[in-house]
């Protein structure tokens, strides 16, 4: 798979876990799949500014974790 699809599938995973509003899984099930690939590895979602939003209590609804999960590019 290539970035872009990688990326596709990470996010198409994750939103399965919002739809039944378990955001907690969702940013888990997201920055784990994004690891697996290796131009994705280090991503920002991953590394830090993802981890910052959700200790910051930033990811806690739906709209909040959905936003952030399309945006990520």
């Amino acid at each position: 798979m290539n970035r872009a699809e990688h990326l596709q599938w990470a996010k198409d995973r994750a939103m399965e876990y919002v739809r039944v509003n378990d955001y907690a899984q969702a940013y888990a099930s997201f920055g784990s799949d994004l690891s697996k690939h290796p131009e994705l590895e280090n991503h920002i979602a991953v590394v830090s500014l993802g981890p910052m939003l959700l200790f910051a209590g930033l990811l806690n609804t739906e709209r909040k974790i959905r936003e952030f999960i399309q945006g990520t590019r």
